[in-house]
Order: C-alpha cells, then structure tokens, then sequence
C-alpha cells in the first residue's frame, strides 16, 4: 500500500473480528492452494487464475481485483519485486523468491496476507533475507498490543532488520482493514517508540514488513503498479491481518496451510 492522509482508525467489535476471521482462513487455504501449484516452468499467470477461481469457487470475491483498476486477483512479485508485481507470462525458475500478496472479501470483510516462497534451492544470503523479514514480522506482532503505539510496530520491524544489513521499504506500508481493504492507520515498517497513533482495542491492522537486501530505496515501473528495488537485489515481503483484542494481537490470517511444504524457519 502507498502512504495515504490517516484518519481515525474503525474499531471492530467482536462479531466484526470473527467474520474477518473466516475471510482469513480462505485466504490461508488460497495461499496452501498456490503453495502447491509453486513448481519451475508455471506462469505467474497461472498462479492469478488459481487464486481467482478457488477465492470465487468459495464463495468470496478476490480484494485486489478491479481495486484502484488491479487487473488481477493477486500481486506476485518475483526477486528485486518489492511488491505489486503483476501477472504475467514469466515461468518460474529453480532458485526464484516469489512474493504472493492476497486479500479476500468475504461476509463484507477483507483480509489481506502475503507470502515469500522460494523455489528449491537459494542463495544463502536470500535464506537470511527471508528468515529476518519473517522474524520481523513476528516481532512486530507481538508490539501490536494495547499501551504501543504504531511507532512501536515500525521499531519493532526497523531495530531488527537494519543491524543485519537490511534495508527498510520506506514509500509502501502496512494499513487498517475491514469493510475497506485499505483502512486507517497507516502502519509503517519503521519507527520510533511511542510515536504515531495509539493501539487500542478493536483495531485490526495489517502488518507486512517489506525489506531489501540491498539499499532501501525503489522504482515503480511503466506499468503502474510493479514496484523493484533500484539496485535490483532481492527483495521479501511477509504479511498478517491481525486484530487487537483484550488488549493483545490475535493474528486473523494463517500460513498453516502452508507450513508442511514451506516454513521459513526451516530454510
């Protein structure tokens, strides 16, 4: 997501969070579906056709598709993509990072997660790049809870990966979601502590660390949408919708489906 004017956060109720919750879990068998179909020779192509038909085959409408004009139902960005790579006719290759970014809208609600896959065997300094963006992602979850602020998420993210020699995506962050897929507040992936809004309960956020390899900064591409890195290093992008609820993060989305072909932390 792009930097957009914040305004108040829409706090959910319990009900709220719970339909979000079944918008999640398909969104997480979407991403078990896709994780199976990960092979060299398909095309990102293929990829968007099976995300689009299994999300409306359950009964749910894919988040991405005809928002902002996407013309496609998943964002697959593929090494130095940061993110919003669209589809397209590229095979995949043995040794390619491939970040899977979806949402779904289900009961009225979105859900919003994404995904770096790798196709078998990667460099060892793309293994590291993924685990820290993972574990960044975890760290700032545990930050999402009542008494912090968004700063405190940013932080959480920053102080992580920047003394491992990673950069932080400045110009694209995290957002609240609900009715709308794209909600205040705005969640950046760096901070100070105790900046930017409170937390509070109700709040539901989607947390999506985005860092590089290389230097931080980016470049959109003539197509409007694919952003990559300047120096054209790999790139990885984790994501969770997660609400704050008795004052503590509860992750909505879920990677279970996922877990027995790929687990981050055992690269």
């Amino acid at each position: 997501m792009f930097k957009k004017k914040t305004k108040q956060p829409i706090l959910k109720t319990a009900e709220q969070i719970e339909l979000i919750r079944m918008s999640a879990d398909l969104l997480g068998r979407t991403h078990g579906m896709i994780s199976r179909a990960l092979k060299p020779g398909i095309t990102t192509n293929e990829l968007d056709k099976l995300a689009h038909d299994f999300i409306k085959d359950n009964g749910a409408i894919p988040s991405f598709l005809g928002l902002y004009n996407c013309p496609s139902s998943t964002l697959i960005s593929v090494n130095e993509v940061v993110v919003h790579g669209l589809p397209s006719n590229y095979a995949l290759q043995e040794g390619d990072i491939v970040s899977v970014d979806m949402g779904v809208k289900m009961n009225g609600y979105h859900s919003d997660s994404a995904f770096t896959y790798w196709l078998g065997e990667i460099k060892p300094e793309v293994k590291e790049l993924l685990k820290a963006t993972y574990q960044s992602l975890v760290n700032a979850i545990e930050a999402a809870k009542v008494g912090n602020t968004v700063g405190d998420i940013g932080y959480a993210i920053q102080s992580y990966v920047q003394p491992k020699g990673y950069s932080v995506v400045r110009e694209l962050i995290g957002h609240g979601l609900g009715v709308d897929l794209h909600e205040p507040p705005e969640v950046p992936n760096y901070g100070k502590k105790g900046s930017g809004p409170l937390l509070q309960n109700g709040m539901v956020i989607a947390i999506e660390p985005m860092i590089n390899l290389g230097r931080k900064d980016i470049v959109q591409l003539k197509d409007g949408w694919t952003v990559r890195t300047a120096d054209k290093k790999p790139s990885a992008h984790y994501e969770h919708t997660v609400a704050i609820w008795d004052g503590k993060p509860q992750v909505l989305t879920t990677f279970k489906y996922i877990e027995d072909l790929f687990s981050v932390e055992k690269l």
